[in-house]
């Protein structure tokens, strides 16, 4: 079959490997869409990271590069593995790559998210969703409604990110919230934002290609910081800043703003990956006694992410700026995101 393989840095293929087994408990995928994330592209640029090197294989899977790519998926069951139920033939499915232990205290503890094993199918072996057939632990797959197609299903991983971050924020209803960041996190974490509960949403951000999808998809208020004092509108707009503040662009100007914005005993959640360390001013918090937290993918949230597409509560076809074949995945796909990413949001393939 054709998979789409990291061999190391900038150097992604599209290779002729075996079809996987679908071993007991697992379930075999035909992958219809899968979408190119962020975290592909920055291994491409300056990876391995994520990805197992090679020597240093991934704990539960063993695997190292050359690692079958893409953990943004969604497609149809053609194989159901011994002791698997609930899941049939021709069942339309996403995939919630975390590959976890299952038996450490945290994953007992229900923050499978956290394992100190943590792992994602499409980046740490077992496969991936850029590929033509995928085969995963039963415990991956989620069951599609009717009403979602694999298209709009290939979005629910990174739906899933934004929408635990919504849930970090422990939203009391009508707050008013800052999202530091218009890229494809910070828009997710947009809609669920607005589904769950939060009162006027308030978008800071660069680009004029972004701005505009943020009043798209229902930012009250978007802010340039080179031309707007975005701590004085919002101080001006809510009192004394907002309720809670996300940071999904990982700079330091970036958390210091979210900081900085944020009303006294207000609440800051980062959802940025970051590449270096990064030092804040620590009094901007103590002055405030403002809570600083993170969150980490996602935990328990997919149904919920898939319902609210099955009603119509959240709408991610916008999130959708290109679709290509397979074998365009460097061309149109990570080299698209690198030198033309202000166009972009989310670009699907089609194994």
């Amino acid at each position: 079959m054709r998979a789409v393989r990291y061999h190391g840095n900038r150097d992604i293929r599209v290779d002729d490997i075996p079809e996987p087994e679908c071993k007991p408990g697992f379930v075999k995928i035909a992958p219809e869409w899968c979408g190119i994330c962020g975290s592909d592209v920055h291994e491409y640029l300056i990876g391995p990271e994520t990805i197992p090197s090679p020597g240093r294989p991934h704990p539960i899977t063993g695997e190292t590069v050359p690692i079958v790519m893409g953990h943004e998926y969604a497609g149809r069951v053609v194989e159901v593995g011994e002791g698997v139920e609930d899941i049939a033939v021709g069942d339309n499915v996403a995939v919630e790559p975390i590959i976890r232990d299952n038996s450490c205290p945290t994953c007992t503890d229900g923050h499978y998210n956290l394992c100190p094993q943590l792992g994602f199918h499409g980046l740490s072996g077992y496969g991936g969703g850029l590929s033509e057939f995928s085969a995963v632990p039963a415990y991956m797959v989620h069951v599609l409604p009717a009403g979602v197609p694999t298209d709009v299903a290939a979005l629910i991983e990174p739906l899933a990110v934004g929408w635990h971050a919504a849930r970090m924020a422990d939203l009391r209803g009508g707050e008013s919230c800052l999202i530091v960041g218009a890229g494809p996190i910070g828009l997710v974490t947009l809609l669920s934002l607005k589904v769950q509960g939060a009162g006027e949403v308030v978008v800071v951000e660069l680009t004029d290609a972004r701005k505009a999808k943020a009043v798209e998809l229902g930012a009250d208020l978007v802010l340039d910081p080179r031309s707007d004092d975005v701590v004085a509108v919002l101080a001006d707009r809510y009192g004394q800043g907002v309720d809670v503040a996300f940071d999904a662009g990982g700079h330091a100007e970036t958390i210091q703003l979210a900081l900085a914005s944020v009303r006294p005993k207000g609440r800051i959640v980062n959802i940025a990956l970051w590449e270096h360390p990064v030092e804040f001013d620590m009094f901007s918090m103590l002055f405030k006694e403002s809570n600083l937290t993170a969150s980490c993918a996602y935990c328990n949230d997919h149904a919920d992410v898939i319902e609210a597409l099955a009603s119509g509560a959240i709408d991610v076809r916008p999130l959708i700026t290109a679709r290509i074949p397979l074998e365009e995945i460097v061309t149109g796909g990570i080299e698209e995101l690198m030198h033309n990413r202000d166009a972009h949001v989310k670009i699907l393939v089609h194994p």
